[in-house]
């Protein structure tokens, strides 16, 4: 661990590649590739990248904007709001935007999921009924008339 002249003891902690690795549970590549964006900027001593607390937070925001589904340029633009203007209440109000049109899109995506659902459990209790009259019939059904059964209970409105 090394430090910077100490302006206090909450700034002057520093973390090395090896440690915020290790605390937010990425590679050494994912914080490498952070510094690459742009979106962490450690002070580099020759080889060695040495993250102060603004980094550590900044990769903590990171984290979190990436487990709420944002993609790295959202997390960049609402980050970065930080350090230019409007400042931070155009921050939280851009943020809100993003939470609106992020939480829009997963209400549509659970949607898309619940018919998706809806529909498997329609196919699963026609193939379960197919394999009931099947097995009933002692064989005398071939598989290709149960598919099609199947095609023809999927697509027009029969009894099932």
């Amino acid at each position: 661990m090394t430090t910077r002249a100490p302006a206090s003891a909450a700034t002057a902690r520093t973390w090395s590649i090896a440690e915020l690795a290790d605390e937010f549970e990425v590679t050494h590549r994912t914080i490498r590739h952070y510094e690459d964006l742009g979106l962490i900027t450690p002070e580099r001593r020759g080889t060695v990248r040495v993250f102060h607390r603004r980094d550590r937070t900044r990769l903590a925001l990171i984290q979190r904007g990436k487990r709420l589904g944002f993609p790295l340029e959202e997390i960049r633009t609402i980050i970065d709001m930080y350090d230019e203007q409007p400042g931070e209440a155009g921050q939280l109000r851009y943020l809100l935007d993003q939470i609106t049109d992020r939480r829009t899109d997963l209400e549509r995506r659970r949607q898309d999921i619940e018919d998706s659902l809806q529909e498997l459990a329609t196919l699963e209790r026609r193939c379960r009924a197919d394999l009931e009259a099947l097995s009933s019939s002692a064989g005398r059904v071939g598989a290709n008339e149960v598919m099609a059964r199947i095609e023809t209970k999927g697509g027009a409105s029969t009894a099932g």
